[in-house]
């Protein structure tokens, strides 16, 4: 809003620091302190008025040490993290950018998804919340209208490499020395193509393209390759979301592991919409995508913000509003830069944590057909639960997760350069 406005000015009249906002530098720095200032502007608010309101989830007895103390805790926070992610995108990001406001209706829909099953938890007493089928449809017809546009929107484009050459160029640019090295220099298509590839780590080209998943079917299988494609992105959508929801279960874990996270696909999602970065790294040039970065920052200072409130002990819970919402954000995102081969990586924690419950309920199962007894892997999981268990304080149990997802955070950056 803010941006077409001072856009308009711009061109109207001639006044010092309005050409501020043309860049994308001044907009990252503006939406995250923003972002910030609203969550801790509006967070004592919002908490006061959950607590006079009674408003909190009921704490399951799972015989865990400190759980009684969270008895009484405000839950539904989420909409502190959402309001914080809506309001400085709308006030500085180019709201006329396609992935803009995709991002924004991804955010918003999943935002909904998650009040829901919180307020039938807290309103209408009810434990297990919205039913489990009903949260994956809202995941589902979510990633079907996403997969939907990126495949069919005219907009939604990447610049093909249609040659390299070995050429000297300057990395002074890049970082402040004076040297030239050798380097491949990436020519470009002049004219933005309609694709389906996506980036894949660690391998030469660097590059998939789902449509060519189909090449089986033979001549004129590009026709199908949009089932494919929003398949794939439907499971990711989901996956993610409920991943980050597990992951919500210990004060400050998601909160900042989702930060980090944030903080990774900005820097992903600037080297991507910039022709000079992308072609230094030698990676997929997707115009129009650098705007995102505005979204993300807000993004990043809205975890930051609300982890002030949700570090050990926790002032406030962010509930599925929040959870959910973030896990999606994360999956569309990654999707949209074209990065989300490296969801498995960047996001190794809501992996492992969904694989831990999977492994715990497949063996749990497995054991009481075949023993009559079910048998456990785990202590406890989601896997957070079992160091609980082991008697591993809370906090440090966070920190550790948290060491843990800035080294994967690294290893996916480097992954851009490494194949």
């Amino acid at each position: 809003m803010l941006y077409s406005f001072f856009n308009w000015l711009d061109n109207v009249i001639d006044i010092p620091g309005i050409r501020l906002f043309h860049y994308i530098s001044f907009r990252v720095g503006i939406a995250i302190i923003t972002s910030l200032l609203i969550t801790w502007f509006i967070g004592n608010r919002v908490i006061k008025y959950l607590q006079r309101k009674q408003i909190s989830d009921e704490i399951r007895d799972l015989g865990l040490a400190g759980e009684k103390n969270k008895q009484g805790t405000p839950s539904m926070g989420g909409i502190i993290i959402i309001g914080a992610i809506v309001i400085p995108t709308i006030l500085f990001a180019n709201l006329g950018n396609i992935y803009i406001q995709l991002m924004l209706f991804t955010t918003i829909w999943l935002g909904v998804l998650g009040f829901i099953d919180d307020y039938i938890k807290i309103f209408r007493k009810n434990k297990a919340g919205l039913a489990g089928k009903y949260k994956i449809l809202g995941q589902i017809v979510l990633g079907i209208i996403v997969g939907s546009i990126l495949f069919f929107h005219p907009d939604i484009t990447i610049r093909e490499k249609k040659s390299s050459l070995p050429t000297k160029i300057t990395t002074e640019y890049i970082f402040g020395t004076e040297n030239a090295e050798n380097q491949t220099q990436n020519i470009y298509s002049s004219q933005a193509v309609k694709s389906t590839k996506t980036t894949v780590p660690f391998f030469k080209d660097h590059e998939l393209d789902y449509g060519n998943l189909l090449s089986f079917l033979g001549t004129g299988h590009e026709k199908w390759s949009f089932i494919v494609y929003i398949f794939i992105i439907v499971f990711i959508i989901t996956a993610v979301s409920n991943g980050c929801n597990l992951t919500d279960g210990l004060d400050g874990l998601a909160a900042g592991t989702c930060g980090i996270i944030g903080t990774t696909l900005g820097i992903l999602a600037y080297v991507s919409g910039n022709v000079i970065f992308a072609n230094y790294l030698d990676i997929m040039y997707i115009p129009l995508t650098g705007e995102l970065t505005i979204f993300i920052s807000a993004f990043v200072g809205a975890c930051l913000g609300f982890l002030w409130y949700n570090t050990h002990p926790a002032s406030i819970f962010m509930g599925d509003t929040g959870s959910l919402a973030l896990g999606g954000i994360i999956a569309v995102f990654a999707i949209i830069i074209r990065k989300e081969l490296l969801i498995p990586i960047l996001c190794g924690i809501f992996l492992v944590q969904s694989v831990s419950v999977i492994i715990q309920v497949s063996w749990f199962k497995y054991t009481k057909k075949k023993y009559g007894e079910g048998r456990r892997v785990f202590l406890m999981t989601p896997l957070h639960h079992h160091f609980q268990k082991k008697g591993i304080h809370e906090a440090k149990i966070v920190q550790r997760f948290l060491i843990v997802g800035i080294l994967l955070a690294v290893l996916t950056i480097v992954t851009l350069k490494i194949r």
